[in-house]
């Protein structure tokens, strides 16, 4: 159980949480690279939020300061974001396995994922993610759009599939020239 000084107040703001920085909340965004420091306040997505209020690192209030537990949060969380269920399956296991997870909104991916030991800016993503069902369909050009978007950033293609069991699969994919 983290000590009490270990533990950070969130307040949920629209689609995102807003950390009060303190000794906590920087080390955790330079050690663990949660979120980005603005200003006195560390900022936080929804999928870094539940990490770290299932971790026991977070507790989050609305702009009441009425705490909220984990299961309203995830049920929020679904309604700000699409497909957020396969998507943090797929943040949780990454982090669980010790890389460092980013959005990549702007490369038209989920998610960048540094190598083990890099942190963002030190050097690039290694990977783009997108996750998917197990049970759902893509298109060929679909397909084709997100090896494109890894090839043109230079990073590599990584599909997470999320099965029934919510167990996640990786593949990685490339372009090869025969």
């Amino acid at each position: 159980m983290p000590k009490k000084e270990d533990i950070l107040n969130a307040t949920f703001v629209k689609e995102v949480l807003i950390i009060e920085t303190s000794d906590f909340a920087r080390e955790l965004n330079n050690q663990s690279c949660f979120g980005n420091l603005e200003g006195n306040n560390l900022t936080i997505s929804l999928m870094e939020g539940l990490f770290l209020l299932e971790k026991g690192k977070l507790k989050v209030v609305d702009g009441r300061k009425k705490i909220i537990e984990r299961d309203k949060y995830f049920k929020k969380a679904i309604k700000v974001e699409p497909n957020f269920k396969t998507r943090y399956k797929v943040f949780k296991d990454l982090r669980d396995r010790g890389y460092i997870v980013k959005t990549a909104l702007k490369f038209g991916a989920d998610f960048r994922v540094y190598d083990r030991g890099i942190k963002p800016g030190e050097d690039h993503a290694k990977w783009v993610v997108f996750p998917v069902t197990e049970g759902g369909t893509m298109t060929w050009q679909e397909f084709s759009a997100k090896n494109r978007v890894a090839h043109s950033t230079k990073k590599k293609l990584l599909m997470g599939i999320v099965d029934d069991e919510n167990d996640v699969t990786y593949y990685e994919i490339s372009w090869v020239r025969p």
